[in-house]
């Protein structure tokens, strides 16, 4: 065995450890640290494996893997009700993690709570505010300008109040809590819809709004309503062209975006050994596209290998001794059951518009040129936070030296985004980086970049009708880089970088040949790379900062003349009455994402200024009226004009509104500001034919009424011309249907029934005006 000094070297190299001794780490067998950054914080799964005993016993049933972890947490396992579907939970999670673009909101929200310190581990990490512009160590220097402001911000924030700080430049949220923080059984919320990536080391990983992670953070249990557990049954083994990815892609075909709502997928079977940790990280990344509440893994050898290679050796053998738990049991029921033969599952490629229009590689170039889809690919990106682990970017380059082997370099632009830091300084070191740039690739800061709308792009003009390729995981209209005419495809890096080099849809690389420098015709093969670095990680820079023992000095400041941070003022508590007359601000007319109701891209900048960044309140839906985006009737005026000055105006002059939506309203991303925009600017009610999980939890904690039409055809029944009357709030009670009076211009009234999922908790969010007022409600008594 190494000398004890050696071993100490090599895990200070592989997890970056510069500011505590690794003795906590190597030692304390019967106390394993969560992480290496909070050696005192230590993995209950004594907890978990008494609570799961408790309701096993209760139950009667063997359990899913979903329920092991997700009645491990509960506050009262003895006396919580536990139907799949219908009861809310009451859980105790492990940690919080935020993105700095959701940090903001969450942090001046847990300021105005008053608390002195979080009562769980916590993070912040910087990963959205940096712009893809001219290269990775560039728009890392100009983001540090920019937002320098924020990022200091939520720096002192941090150290206050005990929350540990990723710098900018440390990479990708998710990638991070996957080298770092998750671990199989852990119960994780995040701000971002894609925290469920961690879910690939077989965690629990839940992504919310930012004052769900408040509750959390303050020591208060935290609701969920009991998930229906979807199992997804693999057999057979991934090989050639097929990725991981394509397991969540032909997933999303099967389920569509809204057919994981109010479920965990579990994936299982024989075919899960195939798939490396982070491959199964990407599936479960993904599954936030088919509406899930998370997706996981149970633990294997992948996972343990995946630890140990990041310095969490000593997870590894705590979970080998509770495995029992960290694996569904034999029998147990799924609410649905997917079976998918890997052995049969061929590359996919899906879009444009919609993560869920799947297609097989094969056939997309066909069925481009039938739908009159533009077939020149203008640029293909890889990474994000759903593929840029250190496999993934050894595949892409072992795609682009064979290229570079027969004298090709890319037709279309090329771009890669490593997922962290460490994966960035690993890439150099192995060669990967040179090889992707050799081929024409530019290497972007370890940021989420274009993924998230933040790309300064340059080849094209708005409204030019193009299509690009991606190893994201959403590619609804505009997403990317603020152009609707842009149609753009999520697939797997390998394959991105095969469409890149041959500039077509209509590439196949599993069939379709090349012509080479020297004229000779060749065909790729199918990408062979290893899963870790032979050698350790290499850490790179040093990007955390811990928070201090002693914080009682620290301070932090927000200027009451900024534009891009503002103190939040609670919001006004419910009048006991019921909501008379309310105006219309827009009938939507089909999908409206939070991109739609609050868009990302150069709007970043204000998520920190809830005034500011509602000036992007809805401005991507379409109004049913018109047809057109951010246009809509000021009832009083006649005028049309954009929905953000319409809703000034009505809260100007008194006017309570209501929004009317279709399915699924809200899908996407976590965003709370979705939320707080329409509550800051006088909404009162959202009603739709469905809604999107986070999105509908997001509203109630803001104090809004979340509604969808007891009878689904009620849509056509509202015009943008009539007002609407909300009875039955003084009787609210969580099952009963509200009564919805309509009101017709031309005097006539019809009464349909709205339905809502309140629990008493959640109705006294609205009694008191907001979660965050009935927590100091309760604070005070």
């Amino acid at each position: 065995m190494a000398p004890y000094s050696l071993l100490v070297t090599r895990l200070q190299k592989a997890l970056g450890v510069r500011q505590y001794h690794v003795a906590s780490v190597l030692c304390q067998r019967a106390k394993v640290a969560m992480s290496h950054f909070e050696p005192n914080e230590y993995i209950r799964y004594d907890l978990l494996e008494k609570n799961i005993n408790i309701v096993r016993k209760r139950l009667n049933r063997p359990l899913t893997l979903s329920e092991k972890i997700v009645y491990g947490h509960l506050d009262d396992p003895a006396n919580q009700e536990i139907e799949r579907g219908k009861t809310y939970l009451r859980l105790r999670p492990d940690r919080v993690a935020m993105q700095d673009a959701t940090a903001q909101m969450a942090m001046l929200q847990f300021i105005s709570s008053g608390l002195p310190k979080v009562a769980v581990p916590s993070t912040i990490h910087c990963d959205h505010l940096i712009e893809a512009q001219l290269g990775g160590e560039k728009d890392l220097r100009r983001a540090k300008e920019i937002n320098q402001e924020v990022y200091n911000f939520l720096a002192t924030a941090g150290a206050k109040y005990g929350v540990g700080f990723w710098r900018p430049g440390s990479g990708i949220i998710h990638q991070i809590i996957l080298e770092n923080y998750s671990y199989p059984g852990v119960l994780l919320i995040g701000t971002d819809s894609h925290t469920p990536n961690g879910g690939g080391l077989g965690g629990i990983c839940i992504g919310v709004g930012g004052a769900d992670a408040v509750d959390v953070m303050a020591g208060i249990p935290w609701e969920l309503k009991c998930p229906k557990v979807i199992g997804v049954k693999l057999t057979g083994s991934l090989s050639g062209w097929t990725s991981p990815k394509d397991v969540i892609l032909k997933v999303a075909g099967i389920l569509t975006v809204k057919g994981g709502t109010g479920a965990i997928v579990e994936y299982h079977g024989p075919g899960v050994d195939s798939i490396s940790c982070t491959g199964m990280a990407t599936i479960c990344n993904m599954g936030a596209e088919i509406g899930a509440t998370t997706s996981v893994f149970p633990y294997n050898h992948r996972m343990k290998k995946y630890l140990n290679k990041t310095g969490r050796a000593d997870i590894a053998n705590l979970a080998d001794e509770f495995k029992d738990h960290l694996v569904p049991d034999p029998g147990c029921h799924y609410d649905q059951l997917i079976e998918i033969n890997l052995n049969e599952l061929k590359p996919h490629i899906n879009g444009p518009f919609t993560p869920d229009l799947a297609h097989p590689v094969a056939e997309v170039g066909s069925v481009a040129e039938k739908e009159g889809w533009p077939l020149d690919i203008r640029v293909g990106l890889i990474g994000s936070c759903t593929n840029s682990s250190y496999e993934d970017m050894g595949r892409s380059a072992a795609v682009a030296k064979q290229a570079l082997a027969h004298g090709l370099k890319c037709k279309s632009q090329f771009t890669i985004t490593p997922g962290s830091e460490q994966i960035r300084a690993t890439i150099e070191r192995d060669g990967y980086a040179q090889i992707l740039r050799d081929v024409g690739g530019i290497v972007l800061a370890n940021a989420c970049g274009p993924c998230i709308g933040q790309w300064d792009r340059k080849d094209i003009k708005k409204g030019e009708k193009n299509t690009i390729v991606t190893s994201y995981n959403r590619n609804f209209t505009g997403r990317n880089d603020a152009n609707p005419e842009t149609h753009a495809f999520v697939t797997s890096p390998e394959i991105v970088t095969a469409l890149a080099i041959a500039g077509t849809l209509k590439f196949n690389p599993e069939t379709d040949f090349l012509t080479g420098k020297d004229g000779k015709k060749f065909k790729l093969e199918a990408p062979d790379a290893d899963e870790l670095p032979r050698a350790e990680f290499d850490p790179g820079q040093d990007t955390y900062q811990h928070p201090p023992k002693d914080s009682s000095g620290q301070r932090v400041d927000v200027s009451p003349t900024s534009q891009r941070l503002q103190l939040l003022e609670p919001f006004d508590k419910w009048d006991g009455k019921d909501l008379e007359d309310l105006q219309i601000l827009i009938k939507v007319k089909g999908k409206c994402t939070t991109d739609h109701i609050s868009a990302a891209g150069p709007w970043l900048k204000f998520r920190g200024h809830l005034d500011n960044i509602s000036n992007n309140l809805l401005i991507g839906a379409i109004n049913v009226e018109n047809g057109k985006a951010n246009s809509v009737r000021n009832a009083v005026t006649q005028e049309f004009g954009p929905v953000p000055d319409t809703a000034r105006y009505y809260k100007e002059h008194g006017i309570r509104w209501v929004v009317i939506g279709d399915e699924n309203y809200g899908e996407g991303s976590s965003r709370e500001h979705a939320a707080l925009e329409p509550r800051h600017l006088g909404g009162r009610a959202i009603i739709t034919k469905s809604f999107a999980r986070i999105h509908e939890t997001n509203l109630k904690k803001q104090g809004l009424l979340p509604l969808t039409f007891a009878d689904p055809a009620d849509y056509n029944k509202i015009h943008p011309v009539d007002k609407l009357t909300i009875q039955g709030l003084k009787d609210f009670a969580p099952g009963k249907p509200l009564k919805c009076i309509i009101k017709h211009p031309n005097g006539t009234q019809e009464t349909i029934l709205l339905n809502h999922t309140f629990n008493e908790t959640q109705i006294e969010w609205f009694r008191a005006g907001s979660a965050l007022n009935r927590m100091k409600e309760l604070q005070q008594k």
